[in-house]
């Protein structure tokens, strides 16, 4: 079984591979951006995610012995093409917004420099990553906005795949949700985990009663219990007398949310309970969230909803030539002038103009001109090798910083304009 990572890719990358080497184009030099030609779904911002992820996987990035029998056996690619990927490693630079930052339409979250050859075989990877990892982001920072000071616990994990909850987890956690479920992201990662227990285990017990007194026996009185099961105003009493005013919170997973918090809440304080917390659950989304805002919550966990980017699963973006070598060996700028997708050619530089401290325009130019604002592009990849790597945290606190940039509006849930233009010069 393969270990790297260079079959997940599209086969058309190969197609136009195996044409440029026997076209004889295959070693121009390249340039290559990621942008979104529009928000999904209306949004006022998008958040950068997934950057760390893909260059831990550009580093996997190979064609091993059994990959390149398998591509040519099955006629994919010719001798000379399986050749050349025998030998491919990625030798060019990349530079990107760092995790965390916003972006808008335009913006050139990424950009790939290469011969043609090695710069477009990266394309499915690059987008396969950053559609997801951003999707979950855009809508992860809105759900932490609208919670405000109340923390996110991510449960998304049974709502998607395997592999794309470990992700989904990590960019939820970079954009302010405090915890996840998912045990692989923890360890992978370093999110902190949370958890509680599944109407499974109450309904496993001959009473609720047995079932909390064997979770609090055995995790103490800080855990939670779910006391939406059967009736419940009759479950919290039953916690309260098991755990006393220690228990350290109730989970309600059904009905209305609001109503049930404010019966809950108010049946705790009678029961000198007053500082045990609520959770809710149960397909909530940022709107949802916003809803309960005046209700007594403490906490909120989120699945479908996150797992799935609040209903816009990818981030709209796309890899795009913008520049190639002609052949007095002068990069020249190209782009598509197809109806609907148009694209800016040019190698770009991006920068974020401010005025008090608040985000006024994303300016993007052909040429370094630091006088127009913060450099949105820092150094990824040099040379092939990966220089821009950094720790998950200051990602986090990126974010932070980035959204206290944006203009108020930005904070705002309906579809409106991007918060912030995009000026090309």
């Amino acid at each position: 079984m393969t270990t790297g990572t260079a079959l997940l890719t599209d086969r058309y990358e190969l197609t136009m591979l195996q044409a440029a080497l026997a076209g004889g184009a295959a070693d121009r030099r390249a340039v290559f951006e990621v942008f979104a030609r529009r928000l999904p779904g209306g949004r006022r911002y998008g958040v950068v995610a997934g950057t760390g992820r893909f260059l831990d996987a550009l580093e996997d990035f190979r064609f091993e012995e059994q990959d390149i029998e398998f591509l040519c056996s099955s006629g994919i690619v010719d001798e000379p093409t399986g050749e050349f990927l025998a030998g491919y490693r990625f030798s060019g630079n990349v530079y990107g917004y760092r995790e965390g930052e916003a972006f808008f339409p335009g913006s050139p979250i990424m950009v790939v420099e290469g011969t043609f050859a090695e710069a477009v075989l990266l394309e499915t990877l690059a987008l396969s990553i950053l559609n997801h990892d951003c999707a979950i982001a855009g809508a992860a920072s809105r759900m932490a906005q609208a919670a405000g000071d109340r923390p996110l616990i991510e449960m998304g994990s049974r709502r998607t795949h395997e592999h794309a909850a470990v992700a989904a987890a990590r960019a939820a956690y970079l954009c302010g949700f405090a915890s996840t479920s998912n045990l692989m992201a923890g360890h992978l990662h370093g999110v902190p985990t949370a958890g509680t227990a599944a109407h499974a285990f109450t309904l496993l017990h001959d009473s609720e009663e047995d079932a909390f007194r064997a979770q609090i026996d055995s995790l103490g009185l800080g855990t939670t219990l779910l006391v939406d099961t059967y009736d419940v105003a009759k479950a919290v009493r039953t916690a309260v007398e098991l755990a006393g005013p220690d228990l350290g919170a109730v989970r309600i997973d059904s009905g209305d949310l609001a109503v049930v918090a404010v019966e809950v809440r108010r049946l705790l304080d009678e029961l000198g309970a007053s500082h045990t917390r609520i959770v809710v659950t149960g397909d909530l989304d940022e709107f949802a969230i916003a809803a309960l805002a005046a209700a007594p919550v403490d906490a909120y966990g989120v699945g479908t909803a996150l797992a799935t980017g609040s209903g816009h699963p990818t981030a709209s973006l796309v890899y795009k030539l913008v520049a190639r070598e002609d052949r007095t060996g002068r990069l020249q700028p190209v782009a598509k002038a197809s109806v609907g997708k148009p694209s800016i050619g040019g190698r770009k530089w991006a920068y974020r103009r401010t005025d008090g401290g608040t985000a006024t325009a994303e300016v993007v130019t052909r040429e370094p001109v630091e006088t127009e604002g913060r450099p949105l592009l820092a150094e990824l990849v040099r040379d092939g090798k990966v220089v821009g790597r950094e720790p998950l945290a200051a990602a986090r606190d990126r974010h932070r910083a980035t959204l206290a940039e944006l203009p108020l509006e930005a904070c705002s849930l309906s579809p409106g304009d991007p918060t912030v233009p995009t000026i090309f010069k």
